[in-house]
């Protein structure tokens, strides 16, 4: 990761509400206080010689502090890895007390008045935090002094030594323009759902199997909207469902994910996933419960009454309950093969993907190795059957470990941090998108009973996940005797921070055939990569898009006013490309693509 530490003026940001976005944000607000390496002394005031020692270690102070932090800083932050947030091990024998008391305070402040490490930081993670004036001194103190108790001087790299040294630009092929140009319309923006960035928390379009001329498209605070035309209706609020639905603190949090059966016309089945409190229920795939349990995910299969009608109405039925470690990387996408066929095997299968939940960063990396556990995988199941342990769903014979007894037999693959994304093209492949960690995004070719590497690797590289995870290394030279099955596409963040997963495009526009897009969710850069180059073994060359809008270039950071755009991409109607960003809700379609630019 580099930094950049010039002195201009910062770009601003807004933020969610309050209410919505207070955990995240100061977990997030509290990482911009530690870096690797050498602190820098603020350029203005606050100033200090050298960091203070006068933290407080009375016993009550730390329990307060302590719960400060799990309420408000264990989503993104702990003090063994870089997470979300940096690795806060060593923040405050690094930063002056008194800069760090400051930042916390009016963060803004601190990095507007041009202080070279605040703005380094937010040109690292691309968020300006919001002032936390509404904390009192004592629990600024009380949170300081229970992170300066967790201090570690050194940050331990153990077994790194075997590995010889990390790669400091992992993939030195940069990402090259294409010359070609999208040419995009403003189609609408989403309802707001929150009163600052993101206004609205749009991700996953979907069209219905078998009705025409429906498409669906949610928002992941609880509202699965039908678009018609260039306006969204409300057709089902998670809220109002289930009362015990949280989208809080954000991040991957809330109306995950959905899916229409592919019978839905005749049947009525529609499939949803969602968050909950920790020990709402008894999770029907727990761990240890010295193991922090933060929110539970739930996966529900809903009997809707009239497939046709303009709203939601029915019943729902829970299918299985999972905890999570962290908010993050939870149920990332539920999803049927759009291309099997009425009788095949793989028909009405419903795939699911599970991250990590966190638990690698924390410390519990067993959670997602585990073949016996569904972390780090996708899952396929048979939601209308029942030889399942908790007897609300089917295990399909077809399954790779089905009659493996050291294994899961749901997991169809494993081996991933963050299965964010699952799509089909044409010509069969399974494509799975993967978030990294700190150094690789990826895109995998599925296959069934394959391993991916996670949390062993990132990319086609080595991750120590025992060590310093914001570190990798070369693969080692026995590396066939794992048998792992590595990317057909990834890049670095050099390029950019998080793999925003597309489609392959079947459309209109000639240019496009053929084409996988996608981006980076961060910085809202636009890529392809030919789909017939796609490849086990074989690492296919990534271009970039650029985009115009109402006939001027841009960028999506540009148009969305934020550096962090939160990009998706969807497919309407007539295999028509949408790409929108939960920063300002904007929905665009794809009308043209221009060559030669």
């Amino acid at each position: 990761m580099r930094f950049c530490t010039r002195s201009r003026k910062p770009f601003s940001l807004s933020f969610l509400s309050f209410r919505d976005q207070l955990n995240f944000w100061s977990f997030v607000l509290i990482g911009l206080l530690s870096v690797s390496g050498q602190a820098q002394t603020p350029s203005k005031k606050p100033t200090a010689s050298k960091p203070a020692t006068g933290y407080s270690t009375d016993k009550a102070v730390l329990t307060k502090g302590q719960q400060l932090f799990q309420q408000n800083c264990t989503a993104c932050h702990n003090f063994n890895q870089k997470s979300i947030g940096p690795n806060l091990a060593s923040v405050t024998v690094e930063v002056p007390q008194a800069w760090v008391k400051a930042f916390i305070r009016n963060a803004p402040e601190v990095i507007k008045s041009g202080d070279a490490r605040a703005y380094a930081l937010f040109e690292e993670y691309k968020q300006e935090m919001p002032s936390f004036a509404h904390l009192s001194n004592g629990d600024i103190e009380a949170l300081m002094a229970f992170i300066h108790s967790k201090r570690k001087v050194t940050t331990q790299d153990a077994g790194s030594e075997k590995l010889g040294a990390h790669l400091v630009d992992p993939i030195s092929i940069k990402i090259q323009q294409s010359g070609l140009q999208l040419r995009l319309e403003e189609v609408t923006t989403a309802p707001a759902t929150a009163d600052k960035n993101p206004l609205a928390r749009i991700n996953k379009m979907e069209v219905v199997p078998g009705l025409k001329n429906r498409v669906f498209l949610e928002d992941l605070r609880g509202i699965l909207y039908e678009m018609e035309g260039n306006s969204l209706r409300p057709y089902m609020d998670m809220a109002k469902e289930r009362p015990n639905f949280i989208h809080t603190p954000g991040l991957a949090t809330g109306f995950g994910s959905y899916a229409f059966h592919p019978d839905f016309e005749t049947n009525g089945l529609l499939y949803t996933t969602h968050t909950e409190k920790a020990n709402t229920a008894p999770a029907d795939f727990p761990y240890a419960d010295s193991i922090k349990v933060t929110l539970q995910w739930v996966l529900t299969e809903w009997k809707v009454n009239d497939p046709k009608a303009i709203t939601f109405s029915g019943t729902g039925r829970e299918m299985l309950r999972i905890n999570m470690v962290t908010p993050i990387h939870g149920v990332q996408e539920i999803t049927f093969n759009p291309l099997a066929k009425r009788g095949s095997a793989d028909y009405g299968m419903l795939y699911i993907g599970i991250g990590d939940g966190g638990a690698t960063e924390n410390g519990y990396y067993f959670i997602c190795k585990d073949r016996n556990r569904p972390w780090g995988k996708v899952l396929r199941i048979d939601p209308r059957g029942t030889n399942s342990k908790n007897g609300k769903y089917g295990i399909p014979a077809h399954n790779p470990f089905v009659n493996d007894k050291t294994a899961l037999g749901e997991i169809f693959c494993q081996g991933f941090r963050n299965p964010n994304r699952i799509s089909w093209s044409p010509d069969g492949k399974m494509l799975i998108s993967d978030i990294g960690q700190a150094q690789s995004e990826e895109l995998n070719i599925g296959i069934a009973g394959a391993d991916y590497g996670w949390p062993e690797r990132e990319g086609t590289f080595v991750l120590n996940h025992r060590g310093r995870m914001d570190r990798v290394y070369a693969l080692p030279a026995n590396d066939a005797t794992y048998q792992y099955t590595y990317p057909v596409v990834q890049f670095d963040h050099d390029e950019g921070n998080a793999f925003s997963a597309g489609f392959v495009y079947t459309g209109p526009i000639p240019a496009l055939a053929g084409k996988y897009i996608f981006g980076d969710i961060v910085n809202g850069r636009v890529f392809f990569v030919e789909n017939d180059q796609l490849q086990l073994g074989k690492q296919t060359p990534i271009q970039e898009l650029k985009i115009e809008v109402a006939g001027k270039t841009a960028t999506f950071q540009e148009l969305s006013k934020s550096k962090k755009t939160d990009l998706r991409f969807g497919v309407g109607l007539n295999q028509e490309f949408y790409i929108y960003t939960k920063a300002d809700g904007k929905i665009y379609r794809v009308t043209d693509c221009l060559t030669g630019r």
